[in-house]
């Protein structure tokens, strides 16, 4: 074949490739089949070399175009938690468990859903779009509204700086966790219990706000954490070994009252025995003021807990007259202090992670703002409480054709204080016992069924009623309440 027969087949053979694959190839593709003509002897150097003149720059482009492309870098996961409770016994008047709706009854109160509840319905998108910055967003659509659930709402929406790439000091900037309590800083996707314990979940509303945080976590830490994580021990996820941070104070998604920050501090040392058991300890604290926002009418049992009964006393304090047939007024309680009240809590955190046995506890104390019923008034009180929960990871467990994790547990929580994110920032006492199992099947699908036996205050305005008090009901909202229930969730991992 001459020169130029050779050429014109060379360039044709080459132009149908190129040409075939230009929606498919990249730069690099090209320059690799000519390569490929050239070796076989099809094309010479020259004619490779004026074949591919160019291309060089068109492959640094394509790889800067490339890299500009963070958005390939994020990550899309999730969860679905269905709930479903039935009540077995105790009182079966008044009964509302104000972080579930599926406990209760039809003698509970109308926002009860008593049934199949969705609790969470979580979307994440996240990852590191920089060397400098990585991004988290989760909403959740199963939040609630008068007259309706399952509705959007804002979880986290953060930014971490990364301040070196090692990653071992960051700021964390935006809607996030507030790193106060182990269990609180656990995902509702890797907890046992169905709910975080009321003593420790009382510091922030929702476990979450709007600030900024510093993270600091040596590397030797942050691999700790990820093989604890990789061993599916219910770890927190990297909230740094040390923390400062300062926040608005008021809860998620709430709007600020004052001008006062709140400022939060962790340590957590996490160890690692001969044996390969896994430890962590940890002590936290947090200080502000805070205001109590969701201020409403409740009733109140005039005569036990107001003096003069339905005398001038009652009215004086905001409350109405008596009413002769249920013994109780309508109450709107008073502020003691209009600009916040002395908002503090020191806290311990202890984990033993199931290796195959565990052990996990916190206990806190502190003050904050608290309803005082017999003088109708929100001032400063005390508080104290924590939970302990022991463990056993059964891996390999067998049923049918699967080949899970079983975790059967047991807990105790105790409380004695106020929860001032809720309705007039009552009083709340509990003393609950939780024992039952999680069951994770697969990955991807995890059941947990439990026993909980609640003696506990009823957080949710209403319970008083002409209709429950007919029927031996409390003569007060914010009343004790004992029952028992068989608690059931579903989760779907995505």
């Amino acid at each position: 074949m001459n020169y130029k027969l050779r050429s014109l087949v060379a360039a044709t053979i080459t132009g149908s490739l190129m040409l075939g694959l230009a929606q498919h190839a990249s730069a690099d593709s090209t320059t690799d089949i000519v390569n490929a003509l050239i070796t076989k002897g099809v094309l010479t150097e020259e004619e490779g070399a004026l074949l591919t003149k160019g291309r060089d720059n068109e492959i640094d482009s394509q790889k800067k175009k490339e890299k500009k492309q963070w958005s390939n870098k994020l990550s899309i996961r999730g969860y679905l938690q269905t709930r479903n409770t039935a009540m077995v016994g105790g009182d079966d008047v008044g009964v509302n468990l104000f972080s579930d709706r599926s406990v209760g009854n039809d003698r509970s109160l109308g926002d009860q859903d008593k049934s199949f509840l969705i609790r969470r319905a979580r979307v994440v998108i996240s990852g590191d779009v920089g060397e400098r910055l990585g991004i988290y967003i989760q909403p959740d659509f199963a939040s609630s509204a008068t007259g309706g659930n399952n509705l959007g709402q804002l979880r986290d929406f953060y930014g971490d700086f990364y301040l070196t790439k090692d990653k071992v000091h960051r700021l964390r900037v935006g809607q996030s966790k507030v790193p106060f309590g182990f269990e609180n800083l656990q995902s509702s996707q890797n907890r046992l219990a169905l709910d975080r314990a009321d003593a420790l979940n009382s510091a922030v509303k929702d476990e979450r706000d709007l600030g900024v945080f510093y993270y600091y976590t040596p590397e030797t830490t942050q691999a700790m954490f990820k093989e604890i994580m990789e061993l599916g021990l219910k770890h927190t996820g990297n909230y740094g070994q040390f923390a400062l941070g300062a926040y608005n104070g008021q809860g998620a998604n709430q709007r600020e009252v004052n001008d006062n920050y709140h400022i939060v501090a962790r340590y957590t040392q996490p160890w690692k025995t001969e044996t390969g058991q896994f430890f962590e300890a940890g002590i936290q604290a947090y200080r502000g003021d805070y205001v109590p926002v969701t201020q409403g009418a409740y009733r109140n049992n005039v005569g036990r807990t107001l003096t003069g009964g339905n005398g001038g006393t009652a009215a004086a304090l905001g409350c109405g007259t008596t009413a002769t047939t249920t013994n109780f007024a309508t109450c709107t309680p008073r502020l003691a202090e209009r600009n916040g009240f002395d908002d503090e809590r020191i806290g311990v955190s202890f984990m033993m992670y199931p290796q195959p046995f565990g052990l996990q506890g916190e206990w806190n104390w502190g003050k904050t703002p608290g309803l005082d019923m017999a003088t109708n008034t929100i001032k400063q009180e005390s508080l104290n409480g924590g939970y302990l929960q022991a463990m056993y990871k059964i891996d390999n467990f067998k049923f049918l054709d699967t080949n899970g994790t079983l975790i059967p547990f047991v807990k105790w929580q105790y409380f004695d204080g106020y929860s001032k994110a809720e309705s007039n920032a009552a009083q709340n006492r509990v003393n609950d016992w939780e024992i039952g199992a999680e069951w994770q099947i697969a990955p991807e699908v995890e059941f947990v069924a439990y026993y909980h036996r609640m003696k506990r205050s009823n957080l949710v305005v209403g319970a008083a009623n002409a209709a429950n008090l007919a029927n031996g009901g409390p003569t007060s909202d914010y009343e004790t309440f004992s029952a028992d229930a068989i608690r059931m969730q579903l989760q779907f991992n995505y």
